[in-house]
Order: structure tokens, then C-alpha cells, then sequence
């Protein structure tokens, strides 16, 4: 199967994953108590200024109306009015989806270069004290929640070792870049501003690690277990027969092929930093869309709450297929067999 046909299958196949992720968030948040017009007056609004918000928002219509109403604002760009902000949807999602998406390619970026580094080395020195230590490293970093690898360093470094900023993406006194991405430290760059990118590379530290410590460790088990598992393959007996470098025996013959399981767990872990960000944003007071959606799920913003998790679903399907490309890469076998796992 050629790399494009595959590439059109999984968008295809991504289609209708969104259309039915649409249906059950519908479904959900029009399921959930409370009705979202006294909600958003309070409780001393007069009830025709509620009914006027109801039918504004088609609440007084029945469910399919309803979705259809939605999913044509959807499919138009229109997500409607945040109940909380008092603005569209998408000025909200437009100003707090940087910030989260910055927080998450850092996390990211830790998770990729530390779980393969981490987990060659383990293998590298199998049933050793490296190996040992590695591995208690990783029961802890999974067992440990995020949320409290935050604390702890806001603990740590907010008040005991107060050397690095705990809150926030910049520090008081330093005026962001000019809008081009959204992210402060790529903006910054563009603009050359050096300063504020390292300030805005200190502020990322703290809540990057917390977020990334467990899917790292997670990882770093899955090379080392594959990387071990694949020492004892033939093909590695024959490269060392034909006096190949050891470097290119490990880097080409030996973790390329380890990597396939990793980066399959691997892509879905990062994916999911986006909706495990929440706690670690409310912690180092990051102004996320994680944050956004929390708040809105805590006062029943209905267009918020569909918006932020439409967002989250829909950087699932684009990591997932860009996983299953980087899959496909390592293993020919999966594209040329036409599977997608």
C-alpha cells in the first residue's frame, strides 16, 4: 500500500472517530444536571431572561434539533458564546490553546529524548546497578501523579530553593512578544527577543517535568524491555559477525526496531498531556485551555465544555496518525501489510 493511500485510509477513518466523539460529548453534556441558562444568570435572574437564554442557546429544543444547531456551528467555526468569559468560544480557544499546546510539545520533548536515553541505557547495562536504578526510578516516576510532582516542586523550588519561577509563563516586569504562534518562546525567537524567550523557558521547566515524569519513565521501561527482548534477535548475531560498528548495530539494528512499541504508547501518552495538564496548570497558575476546560465542566459551560473536549479529540486523531506513520517508517511491514498497529 503507497504512503498516500495509507495517509487518506487513517484520515477517513479519523472522520468518523470525530463524528462520533461529537455525538457522545452532546449526549454527555446535555445529560448532566442543571440547567446551563440559571447557571449562567444566577439564581436571582428573572426566569424570562432565562427562557431568553435558552432559546438563544436552542435548549428549548429537543436533543437532535439541538445537535444539529451544534454541529452546524461546529462545522462552521461558530462554537457559540463561553457563559463564562462572555466572548465566542474560539477567542477563548484561539488565546488559551498556546499556552497548553507550549506546556505540552516541552513535556513532549522531555518524554522523547529521556524515555529512549533512560531506556537504552538500562538495557545497555541489563542487571546491573544502572539498570537497577532505572527501574525503581521508573516504578516511582508512573506511581507518582503529576498533580503531586507539582506540589512538591512548587514546594521545593517556590520556597525552599526559590531558584528557578513557579508561576506563571513570564515574570512580572517582562512584556510578552507580539502575538505570531502563541507561544512565548517561539514568538520571542521570531521577534528576537533572547530575554524573554529564556524567561519564558525557565517558566516552562517546573510544570513540563511534572507533566512528563510519568509517561518518561513508562517509556523508558518499554525500550528497555523491547531493546532487551531484541539483543537476542539473529540479525544482531550476523551484524556483529560481519564486524559492524558497535554504534551503528545499536542505533540502526537494534533501536530502531525497539522503538515501534514505545512510540505507539508514546504518542497516546503525549496526546494525553493536553487533558492531564489541568491540575499541574491550576498549580503553577498556567493559563491553559486544560484550566479553561476545568472551569467550564465546574460551571457547566455547555459550548466551552463541547469546544475544549472537540479540541482534545481532535489532537488525538492527529497524533495518532502521525504515530501511525512514524510506526509505519520503523516496521514497512505495517504500511505494505495495509494494518495500522
Amino acid at each position: 500500500m503507497k504512503l498516500s493511500s495509507y495517509v487518506i485510509k487513517r484520515l477517513l477513518y479519523s472522520i468518523f472517530v470525530l463524528l462520533g466523539l461529537s455525538i457522545v460529548i452532546f449526549i454527555i453534556a446535555r445529560v448532566v444536571p442543571g440547567d446551563p441558562a440559571r447557571l449562567a444568570l444566577g439564581p436571582r435572574a428573572p426566569q424570562f431572561a432565562v427562557d431568553a437564554l435558552r432559546e438563544e442557546m436552542h435548549l428549548d429544543k429537543s436533543l437532535p434539533v439541538q445537535y444539529f444547531y451544534w454541529i452546524k456551528g461546529v462545522a462552521t467555526g461558530d462554537l457559540g458564546k463561553s457563559l463564562i468569559t462572555k466572548r465566542n468560544v474560539v477567542e477563548d480557544i484561539a488565546e488559551f490553546l498556546p499556552a497548553t499546546l507550549e506546556l505540552v510539545l516541552v513535556s513532549a520533548l522531555f518524554v522523547i529524548v529521556f524515555s529512549i536515553f533512560f531506556g537504552a541505557l538500562a538495557a545497555r547495562y541489563k542487571d546491573t546497578w544502572v539498570d537497577s536504578f532505572i527501574r525503581v526510578m521508573a516504578y516511582t516516576g508512573v506511581a507518582v501523579p503529576s498533580f503531586v510532582l507539582a506540589v512538591i516542586f512548587l514546594l521545593l523550588f517556590g520556597y525552599i530553593w526559590p531558584i528557578i519561577p513557579v508561576l506563571g509563563r513570564l515574570s512580572a516586569g517582562i512584556q510578552p512578544p507580539p502575538t505570531i504562534t502563541g507561544l512565548i518562546t517561539i514568538d520571542s525567537l521570531l521577534t528576537g527577543q533572547l530575554d524573554v524567550f529564556f524567561d519564558a523557558l525557565k517558566h516552562l521547566i517546573l510544570p513540563a517535568l511534572a507533566l512528563a515524569v510519568g509517561p518518561l519513565f513508562q517509556e523508558a521501561r518499554i525500550v528497555r524491555s523491547a531493546m532487551t527482548e531484541n539483543m537476542g534477535k539473529d540479525y544482531l548475531a550476523a551484524a556483529v559477525g560481519f564486524g559492524m560498528p558497535d554504534h551503528v548495530i545499536t542505533g540502526k539494528y537494534l533501536l530502531k526496531p525497539s522503538l515501534i512499541p514505545a512510540v505507539s504508547v508514546m504518542g497516546l501518552d503525549i496526546a494525553s498531556l493536553m487533558s492531564n495538564a489541568f491540575l499541574v496548570e491550576v498549580i503553577f497558575n498556567w493559563p491553559g485551555i486544560s484550566r479553561y476546560g476545568m472551569e467550564a465542566m465546574l460551571r457547566k459551560d455547555l459550548n466551552a465544555i463541547s469546544a475544549v473536549i472537540i479540541v482534545f479529540g481532535l489532537i488525538f486523531v492527529l497524533v495518532n496518525i502521525l504515530v501511525d506513520l512514524i510506526v509505519a517508517y520503523l516496521d514497512p511491514r505495517i504500511r505494505l501489510g495495509g494494518r495500522s498497529s
